[in-house]
């Protein structure tokens, strides 16, 4: 994994101690970092800039799935939400291998 626990919590603004969701949130991450893969088309391990380091727009844009799927964890939700611009689109769009 290339998000730790604790940068997922901190994101999260999660206490360092609650470790409820320990197991939950390293789950996500783990999905979060199959989903950047797939959607740049290309391996983490080839875009890393050091041994085991991300470029930064790949892993806020792990951050971001992160907390999504944190905060919405069913696919309907009851309150109308607005795009950011430069968000997780436009982080990945950077790194996108087209075919």
């Amino acid at each position: 994994m290339y998000i730790t626990l604790e940068q997922a919590k901190q994101h999260l603004n999660i206490d360092q101690s609650y470790s409820i969701d320990d197991e939950y949130i390293l789950q996500l991450i783990n999905v979060a970092e199959d989903v950047v893969s797939k959607h740049i088309d290309d391996l983490l391990k080839d875009i890393e800039i050091a041994e085991g380091i991300l470029p930064p727009a790949i892993s806020h844009s792990i951050l971001l799935l992160v907390g999504n799927f944190y905060a919405n964890r069913e696919p309907v939700a009851f309150a109308s939400s607005n795009e950011i611009p430069l968000n997780y689109q436009y982080l990945l769009s950077l790194y996108k291998h087209y075919k």
